[in-house]
C-alpha cells in the first residue's frame, strides 16, 4: 500500500484491486454500492466488521455562544451521525496488544 498520509478513493482501489486481483473498475463500483449501502442503512445502525459502525443520534438543544459577540445563542435539538471505532480498529491503528480472552490479571495484595 501507498505510504502516503492521505489515501485518494483511486489510491484505495488500487491497493484493494492489486490485493484482491479484481479489475479497479469493479473495486470502486464495490466501494460506492458500499458507501450506498451504509448511507441507508445508518438510519438503524450501520456496522463495518473490524472497522466501527455509524450511528444516528439524536442531539438535545442546547445554550451556545456567538464565538464573534459571545452572545449566549440556543442551539437547537438535531440529528447527528457518528462514527464510533471498533476495539480492534483502535488496538491495531494505536499499537496496542489486544486484550486476552478468559484470562485475568492477578490482583496486587
Amino acid at each position: 500500500m501507498a505510504n502516503s498520509k492521505k489515501m485518494s478513493k483511486s489510491a484505495i482501489a488500487a491497493a484493494l484491486a492489486e490485493r484482491t486481483d479484481l479489475p479497479k473498475k469493479q473495486v470502486v463500483l464495490l466501494l460506492d454500492e458500499l458507501a450506498q449501502l451504509a448511507y441507508r442503512e445508518a438510519k438503524n445502525t450501520f456496522t463495518l466488521p473490524g472497522l466501527g459502525k455509524l450511528v444516528l443520534k439524536q442531539q438535545k438543544a442546547r445554550m451556545g455562544r456567538n464565538p464573534m459577540t459571545g452572545e449566549p445563542i440556543k442551539i437547537p435539538a438535531k440529528k447527528v451521525v457518528k462514527f464510533r471505532v471498533a476495539k480492534v480498529c483502535k488496538e491495531a491503528v494505536l499499537g496496542i496488544a489486544p486484550a486476552r480472552k478468559g484470562k485475568k490479571a492477578p490482583k496486587k495484595k
